[in-house]
């Protein structure tokens, strides 16, 4: 969390921060993205702008502001200046208190210097999302001194209280808000002064609480003191053991960083703990790390002494089945899948519908309170959130005789770490049939059956339902399954044509299955049709090819038992200059995407494996048509063959007709790393086949036509392999 977030941010205490759900654009973590991992990534970024805008959901919800980016200034060329951050937090003040019951009261005091145009944007609204029916917000200061002289204090009117927008199609959810305060009058030089309070009254997990807390390291704050309050005799810090159990007192205090100062009020049944950390700019912080090595919270707070408590907790409100929400699963499995005589065809039916005709409320994992309505209110309602949709397709899967688990995925050292759902992202259905597990994510709406993100696939995952030993129970952890229902795959075909005045029109077409099917089934889903030209524009920059795009068309997103495809027609002008006796081209197909080489390590320790990803074939090509009197010299094509990649490339001419194709198989999920020699011969034989051009030269005057194909100006030559 950074500080501009925690300092707008009366949150945390029971959740993590509001924020768009880890999705297409944020959380797809895949090692090949489309082709080439770079050009994705642009393209992951610029969609999500484009999907969502300036004013996207994140930017609502996130409570405070994002860091801000350093404002480029002059430097001295013998000793660079530090740049000045656009806005400065001179104090940021937390003062954090839990009651034994669980409820709690959080004030963020703040004191920030505007020190550019850009501070001003950013704090021009402040935005805090809450859940009235659990917590409230309360503005006790908004106030603003002017480097003119004087002083201005916002006025009531300027805060408002409205439904998320996430929720407002939902009824059921109206009690998701977001409180915002827009801040005028603000200028460079300007002092804003904030103070807000939010308090949290009969959580559904109470007595339970937790808060996870992090210090400022980037440098926007000054001076930053957090105070925290705690119910009971806390003196020092817990060490948790390997199965994430905790025998001591609760609540737990997990402190990477000292306090400044620790004292005990009241007495006997009354006695409270006090904690007080101040950070001023000057002090070094350790790296956030905990007594295993993983990445932790400065400060870790929670009331419950195991994941097995957690996983309890979670489950009365996820998985537990009452007798009327079993015969209303019952009744409506049988409508949606009259003809299904198996088991497993049922659960397909059952997913087809949760994730298809259910519109999926937007929010982030815990924000409800992991609370789930009924079964027959979520159907008749046409929505629900990513927990409810897991809950009725476990529930749907349980009455159709299928095992199935509701399983949590945070970061792979959440196992390690203190039991509380703030590392959690997103919520999975585990169904088991025949010993074979299928992970399934309804929340996606148009995620084939069996597909998860990439980004999620094989991290350590807490199902809430508890492992049963006979004599004893446990918290159940396993890894999400890795393997796909089906081979991943990518073609793209171009043809393309260029005439004899340099203009190239291209026609483009992908067919994909797997990783990459999902990311572009989600973007297109979630664009309106009359946006899908603008995202076939950004779709065409990251695989390198230059043009207007000028029509598209998509297969409907919803159609999941086929491969998603996409084509969209380009034009690019003066792409030659006929003037020219040679002219170089290079094959007008994406650039195939290969991890980078491993560095050398410094101290000669082996290197870390090369992860290739998800296996997955992929196949371009290319028919490019000349205008007629021109003659092409092709480039030689080359085979590379190893035990975890093979790649192939063929280039020709016919007349005035040129082809090209390249052929790359992933076979291996990775390459040991000390193989890295020869993963770098093969990765340079694959760029430097890429980097071939063929060379085109025309005739002053163009042969008259004729009915007769051209004649083949030069043979195609033989493949030749590299010297590998």
């Amino acid at each position: 969390m950074t500080a501009a977030a925690r300092a707008g941010s009366a949150t945390g205490l029971h959740r993590r921060l509001y924020r768009c759900r880890p999705s297409l654009y944020t959380a797809f973590g895949m090692k090949r993205k489309l082709f080439c991992p770079f050009r994705v990534q642009l393209f992951y970024t610029l969609a999500a702008c484009f999907l969502f805008g300036v004013g996207c959901l994140d930017s609502l919800a996130r409570e405070g502001q994002q860091k801000p980016a350093a404002e480029p200034r002059a430097q001295k060329a013998e000793k660079p200046e530090k740049a000045e951050n656009p806005a400065q937090f001179a104090l940021l003040e937390t003062k954090v208190r839990f009651e034994a019951t669980g409820d709690s009261r959080k004030e963020v005091h703040a004191l920030v210097k505007i020190n550019s145009e850009l501070g001003v944007r950013q704090f021009a609204q402040l935005n805090f999302n809450f859940n009235r029916s659990f917590e409230s917000v309360e503005m006790l200061l908004v106030h603003i001194t002017h480097a003119s002289g004087g002083t201005s204090d916002i006025l009531p009117s300027a805060i408002t209280d409205r439904a998320n927008p996430a929720v407002v199609n939902a009824p059921a959810y109206q009690d998701v808000r977001v409180k915002s305060v827009r801040i005028l009058g603000l200028q460079p030089g300007d002092t804003l002064e904030y103070r807000v309070v939010r308090t949290v009254s009969h959580h559904p997990l109470a007595p339970d609480f937790w808060l996870d807390h992090s210090f400022d390291r980037s440098g926007l704050v000054t001076q930053e003191i957090f105070y925290l309050d705690l119910p009971g005799n806390l003196t020092s810090t817990a060490t948790v053991s390997p199965e994430g159990i905790w025998n001591g007192p609760l609540p737990v205090v997990y402190a990477t960083v000292p306090w400044t100062d620790f004292h005990n009020t009241g007495q006997g049944s009354s006695v409270r703990s006090v904690y007080d950390w101040e950070i001023p700019a000057a002090r070094k912080l350790p790296a956030p790390m905990d007594d295993n090595g993983t990445s932790t919270p400065d400060v870790v707070v929670t009331r419950f002494g195991s994941w097995g408590k957690l996983v309890e907790l979670l489950g009365s409100h996820l998985v537990s089945l009452t007798d009327a929400d079993r015969m209303a699963a019952i009744d409506r499995l049988r409508s949606l899948g009259p003809d299904s005589k198996t088991a497993e065809s049922k659960l397909r039916a059952a997913y087809d519908v949760i994730s298809r005709t259910l519109k999926t409320v937007d929010l982030p994992l815990g924000v409800t309170g992991f609370q789930s309505r009924h079964v027959a209110e979520i159907l008749d309602s046409g929505y629900a959130t990513p927990e409810e949709k897991c809950s009725l397709l476990a529930h749907f899967a349980t009455v159709a005789g299928i095992k199935a688990e509701i399983v949590l995925v945070g970061a792979p050292e959440t196992q390690k770490q203190f039991a509380r759902p703030t590392p959690f992202q997103h919520a999975f259905v585990i169904a088991t049939e025949q010993k074979k597990r299928i992970a399934l994510d309804p929340s996606l709406e148009v995620a084939p059956f069996g597909i998860v993100a990439s980004e999620f696939r094989g991290k350590p995952a807490l199902s809430l339902t508890l492992f049963d030993g006979g004599d004893f129970t446990s918290a159940n952890w396993r890894p999400l399954p890795t393997d796909l229902p089906f081979s991943a795959s990518q073609n793209v075909n171009v043809d393309a044509t260029l005439s004899a005045d340099g203009v190239l029109g291209s026609k483009v077409h992908y067919t994909m299955r797997g990783d990459n099917e999902l990311v572009l089934r989600v973007a297109f889903h979630q664009s309106r049709k009359e946006k899908w030209k603008d995202l076939a524009q950004l779709l065409s920059l990251t695989d390198g090819f230059r043009g207007q795009v000028t029509t598209v068309n998509a297969s409907d997103p919803y159609a999941t038992r086929e491969p998603f495809t996409v084509e969209y027609v380009l034009t690019q002008p003066k792409f030659v200059d006929w003037s020219k006796k040679t002219v170089r081209i290079p094959a007008l197909l994406p650039q195939l995407g290969l991890p980078d080489p491993p560095t050398k390590s410094v101290s000669g320790s082996a290197s870390a494996p090369i992860e290739l990803g998800t296996p997955l074939e992929v196949e371009t090509r290319m028919i490019l048509h000349l205008p007629p009197g021109t003659s092409v010299s092709p480039p030689a094509g080359i085979s590379v063959e190893r035990d975890y990649a093979t790649y192939a490339s063929q280039y020709s001419a016919n007349g005035s007709t040129i082809t090209a194709s390249r052929h790359i198989k992933f076979i291996l999920r990775e390459v040991p790393g000390d193989r890295s020699a020869d993963y770098n011969v093969f990765l340079h034989a694959v760029q430097s086949d890429e980097a071939q051009d063929f060379t085109l030269e025309r005739s002053e005057s163009s042969p008259p036509k004729t009915n007769s194909p051209a004649p083949n100006e030069k043979a195609s030559p033989k493949t030749v392999p590299p010297k590998t």
